[in-house]
């Protein structure tokens, strides 16, 4: 990669490449007295590169690289493996075909998880009703009445395949491309790539929902971390209670002027430190004070909803009301949305439903459905919805074969790779179409297979990003999102 854009101005590669010097000159200078690391330091310091640990808030790197589609994501992350035959993959056949064995030749010898592995693979038929809604003629799940009216907005992908059959890996691999932790999360590209469209609030925020019932499904925080960018880039989560963030208020006694003054001091601090090692973890710490002293104002604001109507929290549903709930949520997703925020992902756990999928699978139907598809209108109505994408959708997909007593309203799904349904809405994807289709076991794609790297690809696209030379160094190596596997840009799903 050249050193230098044809513009003349720097490259990514070698920003990246100087902090990585820079990096190196700290560690053998701070951390070897004597030796191999005193000679490198020597020879490092000799060559006088200025410090440069981190981009700016607002993106050096050159991008968007063309006129961008979004502006902004929702991600509303569906955490344990949504099962696409209750909700959206219609497969009336296996009525007929239910409590048989699942045909050799449909399987094909394709993993299994240690739950199942070597019992009888029996079908379960779909326990849910279907029917097509909109001038699409989507099929949609009996279980998502509210999706199903919004279908004409939705882009339905049914044949999203992943090679990780267990929810770490798979969530790992589905949220940052690699199905090992230590990659950045697809929201902290984001923030490193194209920076911050308010300066009075993070880059890349995440809210999980406080579930009604305790979820044994850990989420964990290499799923919005930075992996190797700085750490500036990684998400923040708020808390899902009345107050998001602790210790907004300074303490009595504490004028705001003098709170300021204590700042900038230690900033001054920190910049000749700074200056003395090219810590990039020392720049920021100074960016996070200063983030934490707006968000001092800024938050508050965001989350005094006593100016939504009460037409909103109808849209939005009974639970809107109730802090740290999905549809509370959904909510503040909007408004953060409207406050220019870059990325905004939402988990919301407990969809694995290896056992008792009747009553488990609707119940989480019903904490998402109308908030999902409300933000969605919400987001039309106020005319954001063409510059924002919203996506819904979990790590997997759930099997044909029932786990347990497959004819039991104990029965669950174990998990499955093979195929999944998600949708996006808004932000340059087509509305009201289905792309992609699955066998009629829906166990194996049989049409148009987008893989998780192919997501990728199109969701970069989406915000104006080439996702193939879109890099960060780290290790010698030039980093992307999308891995070193060949990746596309899904084209036939974009406006």
């Amino acid at each position: 990669m050249n050193d230098h854009s044809h513009d003349g101005n720097p490259t990514r590669a070698a920003v990246d490449a100087t902090a990585l010097d820079v990096t190196r000159r700290y560690f053998l200078g701070r951390g070897a007295s004597v030796g191999l690391g005193a000679l490198a330091l020597g020879l490092l310091e000799s060559a006088a590169h200025p410090p440069r640990a981190v981009a700016s808030p607002t993106s050096q790197l050159g991008l968007p690289e063309f006129a961008p589609r979004a502006k902004r994501i929702i991600f509303l992350t569906q955490s344990g493996g949504p099962s696409q035959i209750e909700l959206y993959d219609h497969k009336p056949g296996l009525i007929k075909l239910a409590g048989q064995k699942l045909p050799e030749s449909v399987r094909g010898g394709q993993r299994l998880t240690g739950m199942t592995a070597g019992k009888p693979q029996l079908i379960m038929p779909p326990h849910s009703q279907f029917a097509r809604h909109g001038q699409s003629g989507a099929t949609v799940s009996s279980w998502l009445p509210h999706l199903a009216g919004v279908a004409d907005e939705l882009c339905f992908i049914k044949s999203m395949t992943t090679d990780q059959i267990n929810h770490a890996p798979a969530m790992t691999r589905f949220l940052t491309g690699h199905q090992l932790a230590g990659r950045p999360s697809i929201g902290s590209w984001f923030s490193y790539g194209l920076g911050s469209a308010n300066r009075d609030l993070p880059d890349f925020l995440v809210l999980i929902s406080k579930m009604s019932r305790g979820s044994d499904q850990p989420l964990y925080d290499h799923y919005w971390g930075s992996g190797f960018l700085p750490s500036v880039y990684q998400g923040v989560k708020l808390r899902n209670a009345k107050d998001p963030v602790l210790y907004l208020r300074d303490p009595d006694g504490l004028p705001r002027a003098l709170r300021r003054s204590m700042l900038d001091g230690l900033g001054q601090l920190n910049e000749i430190r700074l200056q003395q090692t090219g810590d990039p973890e020392i720049a920021t710490r100074i960016q996070q004070y200063e983030m934490a002293y707006r968000m001092q104002a800024s938050i508050p604001e965001l989350t005094d909803v006593s100016d939504e109507t009460e037409a909103t929290f109808d849209l939005y549903g009974p639970d809107s009301r109730r802090p740290g709930s999905y549809a509370a949520n959904c909510i503040l997703a909007r408004r953060l949305a409207e406050r220019g925020v870059r990325f905004i992902q939402l988990f919301h756990p407990d969809w694995d439903h290896h056992s008792r999928l009747r009553s488990w699978c609707t119940a989480r139907c019903r904490d998402t459905d109308q908030a999902s598809a409300a933000l969605v209108q919400d987001l039309k109505q106020r005319g954001m919805l063409d510059d924002t994408l919203v996506i819904w959708g979990g790590e997997f997909g759930r099997s044909v074969a029932g786990q347990g007593q497959w004819d039991s309203p104990e029965g669950g799904r174990d998990h499955h790779p093979r195929c999944f349904t998600i949708w996006m809405a808004g932000g340059g994807v087509k509305a009201g179409i289905t792309y992609g289709a699955t066998d009629d076991f829906s166990y194996n794609v049989a049409e148009q297979p987008v893989q998780v790297r192919d997501l990728h690809a199109t969701v970069m696209h989406l915000m104006g990003i080439n996702h193939e030379t879109f890099t960060y160094r780290f290790q010698g190596l030039d980093f992307r999102l999308t891995g070193v596997e060949q990746a596309r840009v899904v084209r036939e799903i974009l406006a």
